[in-house]
């Protein structure tokens, strides 16, 4: 593999040949990387790091820009205690695909450890139900109070789901004030797990349980000495009982982090804003079949695919971590626990045989955590179409997985918060210097992936075209502005971005600050199809802008949004008009002339009061 391109964050040079990963063949060539310069604080910082990330150069002397003073809160619901649990309507089945080849079924064998949940028990045909999880999770927390030297567990409701199901999540750790200010100022870090976005992968919430059992009072109860565990077991309750990937209303909601359009994108971005996690896991399952046999003559081998956040503008040391921290130690605990991994990949739908990586867009759990600043994590087990069938396997390589990211994150638990400090430090320094790329696309490529011939059960080699997530290209790209301003009528905007933890300050006055303005030139996007990528999401084009500099003449009661932030790459990517994900293409941003750029960071008077 060749260097990367350094307009896209991705892994550093040390790590190419690791990130070439299983049987990669040379990824297409581009030019040598320009490492991108940091603070000198950084050098400090990343020291004391026990595999340091490597040393760069200070940045040149210059002004500083100084934070911008606190939003005027637009009220934000917290997580709050226990509600009661709405009766589910009957539960649908998810059936069980036809009969396999024996040769292939002998290469995914029971593991010699047996797991428990109540979906989990003997000669059961469904899995566990919402009110058998929530009384799993409730006794957990009853455990932990009637007994000295356990966890402290507790049962949050981040939010109801379309039907009214309660989204539920166990939170754990050492520590007795589980309070999210309490435990954002503890010096362990959180780690969250989210299952079940999708309604028909159940091995994920099954692990989830398991997991959390392992966490409140077995074998991994040591490691929340060093880490806060926050579990969502079933983020799509109402999917689950109908054994259907979208929530209610159609959406998918793991393709809702940025746009929120759905409740339950809205109940993990609350829970998340309230205790800031430094890693985040999302776990799924992918299709044992698909289409496989019939376009490349083989049956998926991998019981676990893998992938870490791979957006535009990622900061390039979460990206080092996410690899030398997480996945490295993961293919080693996965191979000792004779589990077939890869990256993540997918055929993609229509002519041809392409399979690509997992998506660019700043939309998915993973890309948007990412964004965040926290280690973003993909995992995904073999099974989504095989209903019951291999299920303890199944949950075996989430729990395998699970338990590798734990350790390694309590392992670099002092790392994860100073690197977490500096990378919030360094995205804040960076408005109005350099640029920011507004879409990026997967590089074509070629890989060397190894399926299972149907016929004999051998393994089989064979050679793919493969759109590389490891290296991004630059689709658009413009000078990074120093923030955004927001017409006072687009409320519901600001909520969405201060839901993901985006500071939007509302003007007391009427200023002036310069800026560019779009202008929108051509009405089409709006009729023009959503590619393939995008179609099970209900995405609309980007809107076709360009740029005019000028004057913004900024009511009193409009709002704006600096990028002097950690959370400025979010911004971007709602509030550029041509992004993939952009609130101004979906609606949630009722004009063009209701946003615009701005060049210079306005002075503020303090807010009068109200």
């Amino acid at each position: 593999m060749t260097p990367y391109n350094c307009t896209v964050a991705v892994p550093a040079p040390s790590l190419i040949g690791a990130l070439v990963g299983l049987d990669a063949k040379p990824q297409v060539r581009g030019q040598p990387i320009v490492w991108l310069v940091a603070a000198i604080a950084a050098l400090s910082v990343l020291s004391a790091c026990n595999s340091p990330l490597p040393r760069q150069a200070p940045l040149p002397t210059g002004p500083v820009i100084v934070p911008l003073p606190s939003p005027r809160p637009i009220p934000i619901a917290p997580v709050v205690p226990l509600a009661p649990i709405v009766v589910e309507p009957p539960e649908v089945k998810a059936p069980e695909v036809g009969p396999t080849n024996p040769s292939i079924a002998a290469r995914f064998p029971a593991p010699s450890v047996q797991y428990r949940t109540p979906g989990l028990g003997p000669g059961r045909t469904r899995f566990t139900t919402d009110g058998e999880l929530h009384s799993a999770l409730l006794q957990l927390q009853r455990e932990g109070d009637e007994a000295t030297g356990r966890a402290t567990v507790r049962l949050l409701v981040a939010g109801n789901s379309q039907r009214g199901l309660p989204i539920e999540a166990l939170l754990l750790s050492s520590g007795r004030d589980l309070s999210p200010q309490a435990l954002r100022d503890s010096d362990r870090p959180t780690v969250m797990f989210i299952a079940g976005q999708h309604g028909d992968e159940p091995a994920a919430p099954e692990a989830m349980l398991v997991l959390a059992e392992q966490l409140a009072n077995g074998p991994l109860q040591p490691l929340l000495r060093q880490l806060n565990v926050l579990i969502v077991p079933r983020a799509n309750p109402d999917g689950a009982i109908r054994a259907q990937r979208t929530t209610v209303n159609g959406i998918d909601s793991n393709r809702d982090h940025l746009l929120l359009r759905t409740p339950e994108a809205q109940a993990l971005a609350r829970i998340t804003l309230d205790y800031r996690p430094m890693v985040v896991v999302d776990c799924h399952e992918f299709p044992a079949v698909g289409d496989w046999q019939r376009k490349l003559g083989v049956v998926r081998r991998s019981d676990v695919l893998f992938q870490y956040a791979m957006t535009p503008n990622m900061a390039e040391f979460i990206s080092r971590a996410s690899e030398e921290w997480f996945r490295q130690p993961l293919l080693k605990s996965l191979a000792t626990a004779r589990l077939g991994v890869d990256w993540y990949h997918r055929l993609i739908d229509g002519p041809g045989t392409v399979v690509t990586m997992g998506g660019t867009r700043p939309d998915t759990s993973r890309n948007v955590n990412g964004l965040r600043q926290a280690v973003s994590l993909l995992i995904e087990t073999r099974g989504s179409d095989l209903g019951r069938r291999d299920l303890q396997r199944r949950v075996h390589g989430q729990i395998v997985a699970a338990t590798s990211i734990l350790q390694s994150a309590a392992l670099r638990a002092t790392d994860l918060r100073k690197l977490r400090n500096f990378v919030d430090s360094d995205v804040s320094a960076k408005a109005c210097k350099g640029s920011v790329v507004i879409e990026a696309a997967a590089t074509p490529s070629e890989y060397d992936l190894t399926g299972i011939d149907p016929n004999t059960g051998a393994d089989k080699l064979i050679s793919v075209n493969w759109r590389s997530a490891l290296l991004l290209r630059s689709v658009r790209s413009r000078p990074r502005p120093c923030g955004y301003w927001l017409a006072a009528s687009q409320t519901e905007a600001v909520m969405r971005l201060r839901l993901l933890g985006i500071n939007v300050i509302q003007l007391p006055e009427r200023l002036s600050m310069r800026g560019e303005t779009y202008r929108v030139l051509t009405s089409a996007w709006r009729d023009s199809p959503s590619n393939l990528e995008n179609a099970d999401s209900g995405y609309a084009q980007p809107v076709p802008v360009e740029l005019q500099p000028g004057l913004i003449d900024a009511e009193g009661g409009s709002f704006f949004v600096p990028l002097t932030q950690p959370m400025a790459l979010l911004a971007v990517a709602a509030l550029e008009p041509d992004s993939p994900s952009s609130y101004l293409a979906h609606g949630i941003i009722d004009g063009a002339d209701s946003v615009a750029r701005t060049t210079t960071v306005p002075s503020i008077p303090p807010s009068s009061p109200r």
